[in-house]
């Protein structure tokens, strides 16, 4: 969920975020709580009162961190 709200430019519409996750409404929300609870990601409206979710600070951190790992694991053949 992370990766594709990066891909979208940080910020993308809840509808977007479960099509592109491949997830059931029901799993996207259950997941999504979690995630504004860690703080990585936040819930916003704009100024026409569409919803969006944006990915913080610590979702980026968190995405560079594990892509770093991934990294790792190709370079050590792990």
């Amino acid at each position: 969920m992370l990766t594709s709200i990066q891909n979208k430019g940080g910020r993308i519409k809840p509808t977007h975020l479960m099509y592109s996750s491949n997830l059931s409404h029901e799993q996207m929300c259950s997941y999504l709580e979690e995630l504004i609870e860690k703080n990585f990601v936040e819930k916003i409206k704009n100024e026409r009162h569409y919803e969006y979710i944006i990915i913080t600070g610590n979702g980026s951190s968190f995405l560079e961190k594990l892509h770093e790992i991934k990294e790792f694991e190709k370079t050590f053949g792990l």
